[in-house]
């Protein structure tokens, strides 16, 4: 091995890898017994917590999230475990008050997350600020991210001065967030090698395999100074997850960068994944490998995989090409903003909508409703003056901060769930998913009787938001909103 600047390693084999490829299912007790070879590895970080996670847990498993935090900071005491956190958004689709970031921070910290992924789908810097004031002063490494998107509206130099604001924040490292395998190559080293030029923090980048670019993304990026980089262990890895961490081990042995980390101990792990991965059958996405869609439409492939499952639903697959044309229109119409969550599911239900009822914008999505009215945050750019006027009419979207508008929620959370919570994290859990964790804590209370996983598996059909890319409204209700004459 040569002196240099090793590069290292963020694993998301226990999250963004099996929410990309398995719907987001893998339990815990398929988690535990791999973990101690995992923390032998040397890896910078695991990633695994937060994203659809702690949803999916509650709805689908019949688990705390919390608890497997829990176990899983005590099963890797040597590894730091990191999340993603959608700033303002926590973990969900709307924006919360913020004494419910604080405290959701907070107890996150206590229960084992060493590193914050902070991002919003926006970009939209006013989104994240509390998120990482709050995760900064409770001891956590906050790692303020760009979601990388192109469009008429985004440049490598509004990147750049993104993350300068970021940096300015305090944040402890930065990351482009590439959700929809966008990033090609020679970008990345261009826009590594600004930020590595002008901020000085630890520069981390997140692919997907989806356009099949990944692996060539991360070595432009390093070769321009990228600090770290996500990977997900072979038997997890390409498809719409990230890139595969053996092969990209390999190919840096003896370069300046060489990762030091163990092939043998890697390979061993990924044995026991790909033993796992059977588990799960029933949740493969289906889509094949590299799926060039992407690089023309820009929707994330966890997003396709759930939009071709919903129009089978509503007997409606043969529009699934109309569907994925029609998305990046009603992406401009919004401003160009980069799709992923919560922004991926507002344009994917409304492109669905205009293309179902045979007109464009003859039902509006509530969603985009409070897009437009500024309840997300600030678009990249101009809305489409028209759907402007349907939206608003003669009022003006809000210029505030949109958590500015909200009252504090931890109380009246409290007060609602009352005994069914048996912690502080329990309230909290109420506080972001109230449904989802009042039916989780009503099952819990019954001591989850045998059938539950019988319940769980048909309970993912009729589920409107926990899947990676699932649609934030189902389609039947579509059907059911014109069927009744709602428009508009």
């Amino acid at each position: 091995m040569t002196t240099g600047k090793p590069v290292r390693i963020t694993d998301t084999c226990l999250r963004d890898a099996h929410q990309s490829l398995l719907a987001t299912r893998m339990r815990t007790e398929h988690m535990l017994p791999i973990a101690e070879k995992l923390d032998r590895v040397g890896y910078h970080s695991l990633e695994a917590w937060g994203g659809a996670t702690f949803d999916s847990c509650m709805r689908f498993l019949d688990e705390d999230p919390w608890e497997r935090l829990r176990q899983l900071r005590k099963a890797l005491p040597n590894t730091p475990i990191q999340m993603l956190l959608r700033g303002q958004n926590i973990l969900g689709y709307r924006h919360y008050p913020d004494d419910i970031v604080e405290r959701f921070v907070t107890l996150a910290k206590k229960n084992g997350v060493d590193i914050f992924r902070i991002f919003d789908a926006l970009n939209d810097v006013r989104n994240m600020a509390w998120a990482m004031q709050v995760a900064k002063r409770v001891g956590g490494h906050v790692q303020a991210t760009i979601c990388y998107t192109i469009s008429p509206v985004h440049s490598l130099d509004a990147f750049v001065e993104t993350a300068k604001e970021l940096a300015a924040l305090g944040a402890d490292s930065l990351c482009i967030k590439d959700m929809a395998g966008l990033l090609a190559p020679y970008p990345a080293y261009e826009l590594v090698r600004r930020l590595k030029a002008e901020i000085n923090l630890p520069i981390q980048l997140h692919t997907h395999y989806t356009s099949g670019m990944g692996t060539a993304t991360y070595l432009k990026a390093i070769e321009a100074g990228a600090d770290i980089v996500d990977t997900a262990i072979s038997s997890v890895a390409l498809g719409t997850s990230q890139p595969p961490t053996e092969t990209l081990v390999y190919i840096l042995q003896g370069s300046e960068h060489d990762t030091g980390l163990d092939l043998e101990l890697l390979s061993e792990i990924a044995a026991y994944f790909a033993r796992i991965r059977g588990e799960y059958s029933q949740f493969e996405s289906g889509l094949p490998g590299v799926d060039v869609n992407v690089l023309m439409y820009q929707v994330p492939g966890g997003m396709l995989s759930n939009l071709v499952s919903q129009l089978r639903q509503q007997k409606a697959e043969d529009r699934y090409r109309d569907v994925l044309a029609e998305m990046p229109r009603v992406r401009a119409d919004l401003g160009y903003p980069p799709l992923v969550t919560p922004t991926s599911q507002i344009v994917g239900t409304q492109a669905t909508f205009n293309v179902l009822t045979g007109e464009r914008y003859k039902v509006i999505s509530e969603e985009v409703k409070s897009y437009v009215r500024g309840l997300y945050g600030r678009p990249p750019g101009p809305i489409n003056p028209e759907l402007k006027r349907l939206v608003l009419g003669d009022e003006e979207p809000i210029a505030v901060r949109p958590a500015d508008l909200l009252e504090p929620g931890l109380d009246k959370a409290r007060t609602e769930i009352g005994d069914l919570a048996r912690s502080e994290e329990d309230v909290i859990s109420y506080a972001l998913f109230p449904s989802v964790a009042r039916e989780f804590f009503q099952r819990r209370a019954k001591g989850f009787p045998a059938p539950i996983n019988e319940a769980a598996v048909a309970r993912v059909a009729g589920s409107a938001q926990a899947a990676n890319g699932q649609l934030p409204i189902s389609l039947w209700k579509l059907a059911s909103r014109i069927g009744r004459g709602v428009e508009r």
